[in-house]
């Protein structure tokens, strides 16, 4: 089929087409650091393409993006926690990847509603009384590695995860953006290889398909990263409390 012919055969519709645009441009926002609104993406793209084939026409985008990201802000990573977190990531995605095909999906995301939900109201709680206090035990960040991995794998629902587990080490605004963008780029490339062979999401007809949105997740990147320097960082940990904690209410009863 020829380039035109592709676009056609996923035979959207006006109103589908201005969604998915949304949905990318959105994106390009949260990859800019406008963090907690990825489940409103995901959302949109299940309800255009169905669950699993939007994790494969999301990938390459999201890919995109995480380069935008670690270039933007490659200064402000935090290694360490880089190194932390990436094996239990690995591990959660290997666990997504073979249990995928068979998790009910229903079960799935309400049980990460509820974590998420419980997670946020912890936080909450802890912001409430001005505590600094930073988690230590390893178990937390093998938890959220794992977690994150998984999740990310399933439905690329990893955000409200590490959301928290950043406020939770009280990170600054630009140390959370840039942490999370090498994080999530190099987990993203390491997930790829799964969708193409084992899954079968991504495929030279989904990559068309990305092609034509992509400029749309640029321009919401660097519209999103205008806004960041906006924010003054109490006001952006306030704001990502919030947006987690309505993404997993939409999770739980979507």
């Amino acid at each position: 089929m020829t380039y035109l012919e592709t676009l056609q055969s996923y035979h959207l519709t006006a109103i589908q087409w201005i969604a998915i645009g949304f949905a990318v441009f959105l994106l390009g926002l949260s990859k800019s650091g406008i963090k907690g609104i990825g489940i409103i993406i995901v959302v949109i793209l299940a309800f255009v393409f169905g669950e699993k084939a939007s994790t494969g026409i999301l990938l390459p985008m999201l890919i995109c993006a995480d380069i935008f990201a670690v270039i933007y802000y490659n200064r402000h990573a935090h290694w360490g926690i880089i190194k932390k977190l990436i094996p239990w990531m690995i591990v959660g995605v290997l666990v997504g990847v073979w249990i995928g095909n068979d998790i009910s999906e229903v079960i799935f995301k309400r049980l990460m509603a509820i974590i998420i939900i419980v997670s946020v109201l912890i936080m909450f709680y802890t912001e409430q009384r001005k505590s600094n206090k930073v988690p230590t035990h390893k178990l937390f960040s093998t938890l959220t590695g794992f977690l994150a991995g998984f999740t990310t794998m399933i439905g690329n629902l990893a955000g409200p995860i590490s959301n928290i587990y950043f406020l939770a080490m009280r990170f600054p605004k630009n140390e959370f953006i840039g942490t999370a963008a090498w994080l999530f780029f190099i987990i993203n490339v390491f997930k790829l290889p799964f969708h193409i062979f084992v899954w079968k999401t991504v495929t030279k007809e989904t990559l068309i398909l990305n092609s034509v949105l992509i400029p749309t997740v640029i321009i919401g990147f660097f519209l999103g990263a205008y806004i960041v320097k906006l924010i003054s960082n109490v006001n952006y940990r306030r704001f990502i409390l919030i947006i987690t904690a309505i993404g997993g209410l939409i999770m739980l009863f979507r």
